[in-house]
């Protein structure tokens, strides 16, 4: 499968570059994966389409403030860097820019010597190891001296860096949100929760799998990072008995859908573990966990829209993309949503 056979044409003007003052008042299309039927209505309108029968799962992984600006110390350079992942303790895996000029033994400073990065191995991709030294907490040193690791087709400053974590986040550990999320409010949960709707949660912390762009022609070609996720006994039970009811769980995101459908994959059930994901959906793939999914609109070509594309049809999809850009929907991760059903 050709990788441009997902592409569309999206107008700059629909990519969002701020948060709506208020999360809810997003717009929510629903579509139905087996007919194409589109529905237009508002995030806030949720609750219309979930009862009793649905499981929600949400992933509650955090967001670290992990774009950071220093210098080299021998040079004074200026260089980029990017936190991904803490591979050990202090040793983190990260995106450097210009990464050409980063060499191992290469010494970054940043924040007046607040946090310093020695470069002990260079990968491919603008990928490098570092190993960290600071003194105190490191996540109060990021907060103080980094910022939030926003796309690069935003292009304006988030004045809030809370808009962009989900009201729930709790575990730090990812290099970008997971953006379905960014649409609930504590009022949205607390209703969703009086009409009996499940709640549970899992972790999977974004990083390079999520969003790196597909450099290949071929889909099958393009080769997923790996990306930690964590599923707790009691998400795991909850999970188990929603589908020996026949209930339908309905997944917030990308990443929620990844760390359930790996789950299911390798153990044919959900259970509490811990591990590595780089599974890689695309079409035909034969869903073994999720029946429905809150999601955003993504970028063309990108794994994301594969992903939506195998869960209804790349037909079905493309075309509520067609009617999206119609419609003047915002695009990406500050956009609006979709649920698919």
């Amino acid at each position: 499968m050709r990788v441009d056979e997902f592409d569309y044409y999206l107008p700059p003007h629909l990519i969002a570059q701020t948060p709506l003052e208020k999360r809810s008042d997003s717009r929510l299309m629903v579509v139905n994966r087996r007919t194409g039927e589109l529905k237009h209505r508002y995030f806030y309108q949720i609750g219309d389409f979930l009862t009793e029968n649905d499981c929600l799962v949400i992933n509650d992984t955090k967001v670290y403030p992990s774009r950071l600006f220093g210098e080299k110390t021998d040079t004074k350079a200026k260089v980029e860097v990017l936190l991904l992942r803490e591979i050990k303790k202090d040793t983190w895996e990260a995106l450097t820019k210009p990464a050409r000029r980063i060499k191992k033994g290469t010494v970054i400073s940043f924040g007046d010597g607040l946090l310093k990065a020695t470069c002990i191995e260079e990968k491919e991709e603008g990928i490098r190891v570092f190993e960290l030294a600071y003194h105190g907490l490191l996540i109060e040193i990021l907060e103080r001296i980094g910022t939030m690791p926003l796309p690069p087709y935003i292009r304006k400053t988030l004045k809030d860096q809370s808009r962009y974590q989900t009201v729930y986040a709790h575990e730090y550990g990812s290099a970008a949100a997971p953006t379905a999320g960014l649409h609930f409010t504590e009022e949205i949960l607390a209703g969703l929760k009086a009409k009996g709707v499940t709640i549970c949660y899992v972790t999977l912390h974004v990083g390079l799998g999520t969003f790196r762009p597909v450099t290949s022609e071929v889909v099958e070609e393009h080769h997923m990072h790996s990306e930690h996720y964590y599923m707790n006994e009691e998400t795991a039970n909850t999970l188990n008995e929603a589908k020996k009811q026949g209930k339908r769980i309905v997944a917030v995101g990308t990443t929620s859908t990844r760390t359930l459908e790996t789950i299911r994959q390798k153990y044919g059930k959900f259970v509490a573990c811990s591990g590595e994901t780089d599974i890689f959906i695309y079409p035909p793939y034969e869903f073994k966990a999720i029946d429905a999914l809150i999601t955003n609109f993504h970028l063309p070509k990108s794994t994301l829209l594969m992903l939506v594309s195998a869960f209804a049809t790349k037909e079905i999809m493309l075309n509520a993309y067609k009617s999206a850009i119609e419609k003047e929907y915002r695009f990406f991760s500050f956009g609006d949503c979709m649920l698919i059903e």
